[in-house]
């Protein structure tokens, strides 16, 4: 397997990353995620990636379960945040408020106390840039998000968080995850 610096940062991920989208929690029985997540990490995959919309949550415990059976820091684990996870009016986008809140629920589903990567899932045209810069740089100090990144974000909203961060001396984020990635 080849592994690649994950944007600027240090951290290394495998060329190959197993996706959890419209699979674990789903579609796909808990058995068979367990057999391809086992297969994927014996043929030298380092990177999971899920989100926490993914079968509303169950995606995350899924997979949660499984990486116990290896040494998390062996592992590099995504999740994503942005859509609605119940009828609740701040359960879903980019303030401040659900994202405190959501990357708490995603650890706990997880069974892990941090994540490599958090991905701001789709832009959030209702919440100003530099909260969602400033609450993402919080997640960083806290040592929940080791990483955050973009998912699908134009190349101008990705330059106005950079710009963001940069102004006041936050984390910049390290990765974008288009569409077709």
């Amino acid at each position: 397997m080849d592994y690649r610096r994950l944007g600027r940062a240090g951290m290394k991920v495998s060329a190959v990353s197993l996706g959890a989208w419209l699979t674990y929690g789903g579609s796909v029985e808990d058995d068979t995620a367990a057999q391809c997540i086992h297969s994927a990490i014996e043929h030298g995959v380092n990177f999971i990636d899920c989100a926490d919309a993914y079968a509303g949550g169950h995606a995350e415990e899924v997979v949660g379960r499984i990486i116990k059976d290896y040494t998390r820091t062996d592992l590099v684990l995504s999740s994503k945040l942005y859509w609605p996870m119940s009828e609740n009016v701040n359960d879903r986008g980019l303030s401040r408020k659900h994202i405190m809140e959501s990357i708490d629920k995603t650890l706990k589903r997880f069974g892990t106390d941090y994540i490599d990567i958090y991905f701001c899932h789709r832009y959030d045209a209702e919440t100003p840039v530099e909260e969602v810069v400033r609450a993402m740089d919080d997640l960083v100090h806290q040592g929940k998000v080791l990483y955050w990144g973009t998912s699908v974000w134009s190349a101008a909203q990705i330059e106005d968080a950079v710009g963001t961060a940069r102004q006041y001396n936050c984390y910049l984020p390290q990765v974008e995850q288009p569409r077709y990635n």
